[in-house]
């Protein structure tokens, strides 16, 4: 059964965590705290008349306990973005150091990224990659393979396979096996691309 989220004791938490800021001291002003003019008039309003002070303290008090509360959320999705910045490093560093070639592909076969593996595959430059049709590597007789994986894939949204032909270079052609599989909620296709190791 998924966890549900319940609203209610994350905003009773961070109340509690506000209050005990401003009863111990230890709150951290960020030097944004700014009180509007028509809450000061009010607060004025309401201290000048002995009956009405015990508001205005009031008043006062849900204004720092608030005002703590937004400080203390601001810090949180600071250090949320942080966490998640260093993922996304983290991600990308193992993404473009796999020792397997990976690229991002449309239904077109256009390449939309890949990696130092699959440059070095296609024996050219990262940079390059993008925006070239990544049939354009193969033999001609192969490239309706590649493309047929790519429309069953997308039709199918399974995972399926190929193994083509690469374009003849100087150590001559090579057949690369290629997985495909549509990214998830998305008309992107990973492909997996690596050379077939022929056993003698």
């Amino acid at each position: 059964m998924p966890a549900t989220f319940d609203k209610s004791n994350v905003y009773t938490h961070l109340r509690d965590k506000a209050e005990a800021q401003l009863q111990t001291g230890t709150t951290q002003t960020t030097g944004q705290w700014s009180m509007g003019v028509d809450a000061l008039r009010l607060l004025h309003k309401l201290s000048a008349n002995p009956d009405n002070a015990g508001d205005a303290l009031k008043l006062l008090h849900e204004l720092q306990v608030h005002q703590v509360e937004l400080d203390l959320q601001n810090e949180e999705i600071a250090a949320n973005e942080q966490a998640l910045v260093e993922e996304l490093r983290l991600y990308r560093t193992i993404y473009d150091r796999a020792p397997m070639a990976y690229c991002v592909v449309d239904r077109h076969a256009v390449v939309i990224q890949a990696n130092l593996a699959a440059a070095g595959l296609f024996g050219v430059a990262q940079a390059y990659l993008p925006g070239q049709r990544i049939d354009n590597f193969l033999n001609p007789q192969s490239r309706p393979l590649l493309l047929d994986l790519l429309k069953n894939v997308v039709q199918s949204r399974a995972r399926d396979c190929c193994i083509a032909e690469r374009a003849a270079a100087a150590e001559g052609a090579r057949q690369l096996q290629f997985q495909a599989t549509l990214e998830p909620e998305s008309e992107h296709i990973l492909l997996v691309c690596c050379e077939c190791r022929h056993v003698a």
